[in-house]
């Protein structure tokens, strides 16, 4: 069980000891743990929307010019441009968020992806201004990718810095609905789009997914100009302990941890982009299953998650959130190849029942993610921390589809190719989760004793 709460406030990110908060204290946390979920809610829809587009329809309205495999593909490298700019924005979000507060940095983050998402929504076509369109398209995911680099950690520490130590698990979770969230609204919206024309799509209504970003952060920027600033950010302020350069102390005294969190958030994130976007081409390409059928199990699955996802967040509070994920792991990997046995041989209701039952493992270790990280780390540089793990980790999950297709091809497209990207990616955060756990217990255990004397 994770014993975060006997550490130092300038040493972790959680208070000395658990007591019971004012009324106040918890009204608050209430209000900030909404505030972040929406905030998250609203990130991934942005930064879901693009990708679904990208599959869809940018390639012909901005790439008309080669052939639609090619565009295809220069579509999908836009898309992954957001993954790499994401440990920029780490760094530039950690920064802020360590130095002036969490508060502000996710209100610009919340901008930024707001106001990059929308304008997409405004670009001419490449038949208006020709090259131009690609380009801005790709600088538009670029910026993107910058504010998830800051969006995820910060949101994960406003909710469990508020929170009383007994619940940190759990409110460390509730920014995870916000993924599926994301993807109900993402996939909501395109199962709708995908019944009209599609001459009318390339008209200009693929438009409005992105567009309906601002009203969505104007949504965001309201809940969060409401809440106050962390009672954690303000205690390592007020004794004057904040970071020079909060990036350069991570990378000098704490390189192991954030490779040690990167490991234990690889099957949380890579899972999405294996169980989603690899296995629905594989569904519709290799099982001859229709567009929908895939669309749906995705729909069906991030429903059950709004149920698993705080019910894993509860559990962790009871065990602790290193061995939560490192539980959903190896659950995982039990089922990994069954999973995709089962997907290979399956028709329309089996292959949706499956896709929603192999997703719960998974959802565990991504559930409890955010605890595992908010334990780790020192309250004093924990936005940079937290943020360069997360990025580091979406990078290498974001090239998971690319991999097993690869792998495919190698393999024939057996049906375990997909296991075996799955089972790796739980052994990684297996061997991530009880690191990480080991590290915290050790961490406590030495802080205790200053503790006591003092």
């Amino acid at each position: 069980m994770s014993t975060s709460s006997t550490s130092s406030p300038l040493s972790a990110s959680a208070p000395s000891a658990p007591q019971d908060p004012p009324v106040h204290s918890r009204r608050m946390a209430r209000k900030v743990a909404g505030a972040s979920f929406v905030g998250t809610a609203l990130e991934s829809y942005d930064f879901y929307v693009f990708g679904t587009a990208a599959a869809l329809i940018l390639n012909r309205i901005f790439f008309p010019e080669v052939d639609p495999l090619i565009g295809t593909l220069l579509s999908f490298l836009s898309l992954g441009i957001g993954f790499i700019a994401r440990p920029l924005g780490a760094v530039i979000f950690g920064h802020l968020g360590d130095r002036i507060g969490r508060k502000k940095s996710l209100i610009w983050t919340i901008v930024l992806m707001g106001t990059a998402t929308g304008i997409i929504g405004l670009l001419p076509d490449y038949n208006t201004i020709g090259i131009w369109a690609p380009a801005l398209l790709v600088m538009l995911r670029l910026l993107q990718g910058l504010a998830v680099g800051g969006e995820w950690g910060g949101a994960v520490l406003i909710a469990t810095e508020h929170a009383e130590p007994r619940k940190r698990a759990l409110y460390a979770a509730i920014p995870q609905i916000g993924s599926p969230v994301g993807t109900i609204m993402v996939t909501g919206i395109f199962l709708l789009l995908t019944s009209v024309p599609q001459e009318t799509m390339e008209a200009g209504l693929w438009r409005v997914p992105f567009l309906l970003a601002f009203p969505f952060m104007a949504i965001a920027l309201y809940l969060r100009f409401a809440i106050e600033e962390t009672p954690v950010f303000k205690d390592v302020a007020g004794h004057q302990a904040l970071p020079r350069v909060p990036v350069l102390e991570v990378l000098k005294t704490q390189r192991l941890a954030v490779l040690v969190a990167t490991s234990a958030s690889l099957l949380g994130i890579g899972s999405y982009f294996l169980m989603t976007t690899y296995t629905q081409a594989y569904g519709t390409e290799q099982l001859g299953l229709s567009g929908t059928t895939v669309l749906n199990a995705a729909l069906v699955g991030s429903v059950l998650q709004l149920a698993t996802i705080p019910a894993f967040g509860w559990l962790a509070t009871k065990i602790g959130s290193a061995r939560m994920v490192a539980a959903g792991a190896f659950a995982t990997l039990l089922i990994s190849f069954p999973l995709y046995w089962l997907i290979s041989t399956a028709d329309q209701t089996t292959y949706i029942l499956t896709i929603l039952i192999g997703g719960i493992a998974p959802t565990a270790a991504w559930a409890a993610l955010g605890g595992l990280m908010a334990d780790l780390f020192p309250a004093r540089t924990s936005f940079t921390a937290l943020s360069l793990a997360y990025s580091f980790a979406g990078i290498l999950a974001g090239f998971a589809p690319a991999a097993t297709q690869a792998f495919a091809k190698a393999t024939d497209s057996a049906w375990w190719h997909p296991g075996v990207v799955l089972a790796l990616m739980s052994v990684v955060t297996i061997a991530g989760a009880l690191a990480a756990g080991r590290m915290t217990r050790r961490r406590d255990e030495a802080a205790a004793p200053a503790q006591v004397g003092a």
